[in-house]
């Protein structure tokens, strides 16, 4: 036994003893150089590219295979382009493991690689002839050793024919130490990136450790810092530290001291973050985690949001933690809203499901610009959160701002969400969050609708007790559905007035924002609607009216202006404020020549049975031509235009007196007669003016009219006797 292992060494020596004397007589007499024009012809005829060995080629036999490689280029594939070029090669390697299947290389040394690789529109590259393409499925993969690595001034650029997005990679330095698997290797890069809308730096230090056959990987003590600009980003600097790693085998992430900050600036805006993971351990069969937490500081920190989770463990199965916690705080000149929003967690990773059982929001406000100023708001519910099929789901109630809410709301597809919801309102008062202006002010800010465009909404929303614009009404009921920068309410209800309203409205958000109302009322008490909703004055009474008017515009002024459609109105027992007819007619016996103006005077007014009018609507100007107004003592027609959108009008009003009127003031002297009544002038400074001279000629026209009549009357009469006589 003993002589097998002697003559065992003895052999094993000596077949290395010939492998040193051999190595040292190829290194002694074989020139690799002597075989370019081979070489450079083997890589022509087997890979259609063409090789440059423009520098020296040195090799090295035992106990290394190495070699040094000096200004090499390799083009294009069929074209003289270059692919790729490189100024220094080294690399050696043993050759005994080799035999083991295993790689064992000493130091690998790049400087001055340059490569342009392109992405075809295809999506093939400009290397897929240089991979090989064989099936290596049944081979045991290579194991690999290598004591280092430095890479040095490599520049590697990308473009991608299909996007036409170009890339620039600056490496200024790679350098490793010892990289074999499961072998922790300490790691420094730093590098340029460059593109349109990219400029960053990056730097990176850790201890990479890897194991492609268990499919691990990690890096621990990590230091990755980020700066420069990217997609409208800039003053970017992001810097990471701790320990991350994943096992794909087992589908685990884990995480130990990390910690992410990142700041820059995007439109003018400067911005924090900071991301913290103490402990964090995900897999399949288990999840733990500790004290995970995320803020930041948006808009030159006037907004400061907070995401914390204390705990967090289970399985990929199921897990909960036991809350969930998010603040926000804005912080602005006039005005100030804090929103805190707790639960309890549970989920599933399997599943991608996420439930928010116990919802907890609170908000509080303060905005110096609108009437109420305070806005306060606490509700409670759950909510649930399905990944897989991109769905969020909750229940609220509680109060929102000063109103009692119950609402279902419904979120399906997250990279372009549809809304569905479902909510009812106990009250609403919306002029307590809307910012008081004048009149003109309102009228001249300009209103954008942009963000209409997108909204993907359908749903239902009941409120008891409604004020919008000081317009007050109840049992309000509406549906509505907003797509594509079109929002339309319909149909609508609701009580108002001591009548009722129903309809539809239309919002479309294009370049010319455009309205339309489709709208009945009934029964509505006319003056207390006009009086809250314009401060308008001037008509009494309760009946119907009926529009359907469409208008565009992104002031109010325009919108006046561009108002089209028709309009009709029915109302009875009412009055017209500022003038009274009757009272005027009384006083005609004194003043029945020439006109007479006078202002509106809201103390008196003209009392009406029945009241009817409709109007076509163009260009903002109402024009009718059949009023007619009825009481005991006088009937009105009338005809003229409204100018809704200069805010006048002139309308000329023809008041014919009651034929029962003798013995009344002497007003049987005028009664029939017709009398032409014109009312024109600015809505808050109408005029009236009563053209008396115009009634005298009625009246002596009519006085004629009886005499001529009077005399045929007594003509037909004699005639009559006169004809008895000749019979008798």
């Amino acid at each position: 036994m003993n002589k097998v292992v002697k003559y065992g060494l003895l052999g094993a020596g000596a077949v290395v003893a010939v492998a040193v004397m051999m190595g040292a007589y190829l290194a002694a007499t074989f020139d690799p150089n002597d075989y370019k024009a081979e070489i450079i012809k083997a890589v022509k005829q087997t890979r259609q590219r063409t090789l440059h060995l423009d520098g020296d080629i040195k090799l090295r036999v035992f106990p290394y295979l190495g070699t040094s490689l000096e200004r090499v280029s390799l083009s294009e594939y069929r074209s003289e382009k270059t692919f790729a070029s490189v100024d220094t090669v080294k690399v050696s390697l043993e050759l005994f493991p080799l035999l083991r299947h295993e790689l064992v290389v000493d130091d690998v040394i790049v400087k001055g690689l340059s490569a342009n690789i392109v992405r075809h529109k295809d999506n093939t590259t400009n290397f897929d002839d240089l991979l090989d393409q064989k099936n290596e499925g049944g081979k045991k993969p290579v194991r690999f050793d290598i004591a280092s690595v430095l890479v040095k001034n490599a520049q590697v650029s990308y473009l991608d024919e299909g996007s036409g997005a170009q890339y620039a990679l600056n490496l200024e330095k790679l350098e490793t130490g010892r990289i074999a698997y499961g072998v922790p290797v300490k790691l420094e890069l730093a590098a340029d990136a460059k593109g349109k809308q990219l400029d960053l730096n990056v730097q990176l230090a850790g201890i990479l450790t890897f194991d492609p056959e268990k499919k691990q990987y990690s890096i621990a003590d990590t230091k990755l810092k980020v700066m420069g600009f990217a997609q409208g980003i800039s003053d970017i600097k992001l810097i990471t530290s701790g320990d991350i790693g994943t096992d794909l085998a087992s589908h685990a992430v884990s995480a130990k001291g990390f910690e992410l900050n990142a700041s820059g600036s995007q439109n003018g805006s400067p911005f924090e973050a900071r991301l913290t993971l103490p402990e964090l351990f995900a897999s399949k069969d288990k999840i733990a985690a500790q004290h995970l937490k995320f803020d930041a500081k948006l808009y030159n920190g006037n907004l400061v949001a907070g995401l914390s989770l204390p705990d967090l463990s289970g399985n990929a199965q199921s897990f909960s933690g036991s809350q969930l916690l998010l603040d926000l705080a804005l912080q602005m000149p006039d005005q100030s809203l804090d929103f805190k929003l707790s639960s309890p967690v549970s989920g599933s990773l399997d599943s991608e499901r996420l439930t928010l059982n116990q919802l907890d929001i609170v908000a509080n406000g303060r905005f110096d610009r609108l009437p109420g100023k305070p806005v306060s708001s606490e509700m409670k519910g759950s909510a649930v959160v399905d990944g897989k099929n991109e769905v969020l789901q909750a229940v609220l109630a509680g109060g929102l701002l000063q109103s009692r809410i119950n609402a279902k709301i419904g979120v399906y597809g997250f990279s372009d969400p549809k809304v569905k919801f479902d909510a009812d309102l106990d009250q609403f008062d919306a002029d307590l969050y809307m910012p008081r202006r004048k009149k003109a002010e309102q009228e001249d800010k300009p209103f954008d609708l942009s963000f209409l465009r997108k909204f993907n909404l359908d749903g239902s929303l009941s409120i008891g007790k409604l004020i919008v614009e000081n317009i007050k009404a109840a049992d309000v009921k509406l549906d509505i559905a907003a797509h594509q920068g079109s929002m339309r309410v319909s149909p609508f209800s609701a009580q108002l007035y001591r009548g009722s309203a129903n309809g539809s409205l239309g919002v479309s958000a294009g370049d010319i924002p455009s309205f339309s109302i489709d709208a009945n009322l009934s029964g509505i008490d006319i003056a207390a609607l006009t009086h809250d909703a314009a401060d308008f004055n001037m008509i009494e009474g309760s009946g119907n009216v009926a529009a359907r008017i469409i208008m565009q515009g992104n002031r109010v002024s325009s919108m006046k202006r561009s108002m089209s459609g028709n309009l009709a109105l029915h109302l009875a027992d009412g009055a017209i404020k500022g003038f009274d007819i009757a009272q005027k007619l009384r006083d005609a016996k004194g003043v029945l020549t020439g006109r007479q103006t006078e202002s509106a005077d809201r103390r008196q007014k003209t009392d009406f049975s029945e009241l009817k009018a409709s109007f076509k609507i163009s260009n903002g100007v109402a024009h009718n031509e059949d009023l007619t107004l009825k009481s005991p003592l006088l009937r009105v027609a009338g005809s003229g235009d409204i100018d809704v959108g200069l805010s006048r009008m002139n309308y000329l009003a023809k008041a014919t007196l009651a034929g029962t009127l003798q013995g009344q003031g002497g007003l049987d002297k005028v009664a029939g007669i017709i009398v032409p009544l014109r009312i024109a002038g600015p809505f808050d400074d109408l005029k009236y003016t009563l053209d008396f001279g115009a009634m005298v000629n009625e009246a002596a026209k009519q006085k004629v009219e009886a005499a001529k009549q009077e005399l045929r009357t007594k003509a037909q009469e004699q005639l009559k006797e006169n004809l008895k006589g000749l019979f008798r």
